[in-house]
């Protein structure tokens, strides 16, 4: 079970990764484009779809790798009793915030379905087919701070703070 956690969160960054690399390729061909005389229709939509899903896709691997931004030079002081206890309530108010996130992005994609909503463009998108990637980035978040969660939960070190702690003692 824990190398496809650890599968998903690795997949869900190159995802995430790719799509930096298709909106370089729709950029690139927007210039090429002007410079030739023709344009490429509804390029910025499809970036725009691909930097929401680069966004959210992205959010599970980089809290597992530990890039997510925290307050550490004051986490730092904390002795280990009050750090564990820190750090298990910050993960049981995420996970109750991003299970209500989960819920609602899944809804949002659910409704976008069901009522056919297109985007606004010269190629209309149904719009279901983008927001899923956020919805999936969302529930990934979701189950890497579940995963933190119940290895704080049973006295272990989540693997975001590890690699805190490995940069904090490289920079000394």
């Amino acid at each position: 079970m824990s190398q496809l956690k650890e599968k998903l969160y690795l997949c869900s960054g190159l995802l995430s990764g790719l799509c930096i690399v298709v909106i370089t390729l729709l950029l690139l061909a927007q210039i090429v484009g002007r410079l030739c005389g023709f344009i490429v229709p509804s390029a910025e939509d499809f970036a725009g779809y691909a930097l929401a899903a680069s966004t959210f896709l992205g959010l599970a691997y980089t809290f597992r790798e530990g890039g997510h931004i925290r307050v550490t030079l004051l986490i730092e002081r904390f002795s280990p009793l009050p750090r564990k206890i820190q750090e298990g309530t910050i993960l049981v108010l995420s996970f109750c915030l991003l299970c209500y996130l989960s819920y609602a992005c899944s809804y949002m994609v659910y409704e976008s379905y069901i009522y056919d909503e297109v985007s606004y463009g010269y190629i209309p998108v149904p719009l279901w087919i983008p927001q899923t990637t956020v919805a999936i980035g969302v529930v990934a978040l979701n189950l890497a701070i579940l995963d933190a969660l119940i290895m704080v939960l049973r006295g272990k070190q989540p693997t975001y703070s590890e690699q805190e702690d490995s940069l904090s003692l490289e920079e000394i």
